[in-house]
């Protein structure tokens, strides 16, 4: 298994300041726009883009919510291992909000397809946007793409694509792990 940085902390950390600043020129003080990050990993991207948010900008009244799919994904039942649901914590409604769905890779799109199905159960937005950190661009099942995008990624099929996050992993950064030779 041959592994490559794609990003190291550093510019993890000025890609965050950069679609944060993105988000704030779009919806400038946030008064009808939270914040999902869909579980598991854009949980914690969703907690970065708000602190900074809090600490840059002084926009500290922006809704943070986390999402579990797992049970709207159109593949749970095929798994052949048992699948573990996160948590959803959305304490308020999202009817008539600008919702930003927040995760860190876009892949297939599939998990953004359930995420539109799950977030029915809460409401109904007057609109969803899409933040991620990577856009792998030529893998897509379906025609999803990113409002806000931290980097785009080529990858092949049997590539995968890592982040790790300074409060779960330890460090922030971003690998390719090429599969091939396993």
């Amino acid at each position: 298994m041959e592994q490559k940085v794609l990003l190291t902390a550093k510019e993890v950390n000025i890609i965050l300041h950069r679609l944060a600043c993105q988000l704030v020129e779009k919806h400038l003080d946030f008064k009808d726009t939270i914040l999902i990050g869909i579980q598991p990993r854009g949980a914690f991207l969703a907690q970065r883009i708000q602190e900074i948010l809090a600490s840059e900008y002084n926009i500290s009244n922006v809704p943070l919510g986390f999402l579990d799919i797992t049970f709207f994904r159109d593949d749970f039942r095929r798994n052949e291992k048992p699948l573990e649901a996160n948590k959803t914590q959305i304490d308020f409604l999202v009817e008539n909000k600008k919702v930003v769905f927040i995760d860190d890779v876009l892949y297939t799109g599939r998990s953004i397809r359930s995420a539109l199905t799950a977030i029915q159960s809460f409401g109904r937005p007057e609109v969803i946007e899409l933040l991620v950190l990577i856009d792998r661009r030529f893998s897509r099942d379906l025609p999803i793409q990113p409002d806000y995008r931290g980097r785009q990624v080529d990858a092949l099929n049997n590539d995968k694509v890592l982040v790790h996050w300074a409060q779960k992993d330890g460090e922030d950064c971003v690998l390719l792990i090429n599969k091939q030779n396993d």
